[in-house]
């Protein structure tokens, strides 16, 4: 287009303005459009399922100690970043968070991957003296979360809320939170077998290493053990049926 066509856009404000948002709202209408007739915008991956009562409550204790302002939960797909943590994240692994955790700040190692990475007893060390594990660490110690008891009195409404923004919490998960939060930190063992059924993969025991009661480091300890375990990386397929 020449200047003597378009100097009539660029001499006018308004009609410059005019053009600019008809131009916006076709590429916005070109972007949403489609999403109107899509299900999900999150691939299905098998193996991932709601947090259990216990790692709810311990992934509730995360946010509220800020852990995530210095430990990021996005594994990037870039080839120094897989090498370090494990297999890049996904989405689908987050579709259960409520907010999500992905952050970019790392002052401390990307935790997407820390289930099973390390013992129990390395956590429980780590959370009352960090420095008597890794030496360099600048994280602040956490000791007192082994001698807060848990309050789980209201746990039940809290998957309550979570069914409310799409986690799929069914009315008998809702039910049985509360002693499914006392069986998983092994202070209580009736129902196991229908506890696993409404979660696979969940790991029971105590946690914090003390029975009688439930601390708020079993749940945090629930809670990052099973951070990027439910997922089969081995059979994973990005372009297999998962994603359909």
């Amino acid at each position: 287009m020449s200047w003597a066509k378009h100097q009539v856009l660029e001499k006018s404000s308004v009609l410059l303005l005019i053009g600019i948002l008809i131009v916006v709202a076709i590429g916005g209408l070109i972007e949403i459009a489609p999403l109107f007739w899509l299900s999900s915008t999150i691939e299905k991956v098998q193996g991932m399922r709601p947090y259990t009562p216990l790692e709810l409550a311990g992934r509730d204790i995360y946010v509220r100690e800020g852990c995530y302002l210095c430990h990021s939960q996005m594994i990037r797909s870039l080839k120094d970043e897989v090498e370090r943590y494990g297999h890049y994240s996904l989405a689908a692994e987050s579709m259960y968070d409520h907010p999500f955790q992905w952050g970019s700040k790392r002052t401390g190692p990307d935790l997407a991957r820390v289930g099973g990475k390390y013992s129990d007893e390395w956590h429980r060390a780590h959370m009352t003296d960090p420095r008597a594990v890794v030496p360099e660490s600048v994280m602040p110690g956490y000791p007192f979360l082994a001698k807060r008891e848990l309050d789980y009195g209201d746990i039940a409404e809290r998957l309550k809320v979570s069914a409310i923004v799409g986690v799929p919490y069914t009315e008998e998960m809702i039910e049985s939170a509360k002693t499914d939060v006392e069986l998983q930190a092994g202070a209580n063992t009736e129902g196991l077998k229908e506890f696993l059924a409404r979660y696979p993969k969940a790991q029971v025991r105590e946690f914090d290493g003390e029975p009688g009661y439930v601390s708020e480091l079993d749940a945090l300890i629930a809670y990052m053990q099973m951070l990027g375990t439910l997922v089969d990386f081995a059979t994973f397929d990005a372009a297999g049926p998962n994603l359909r």
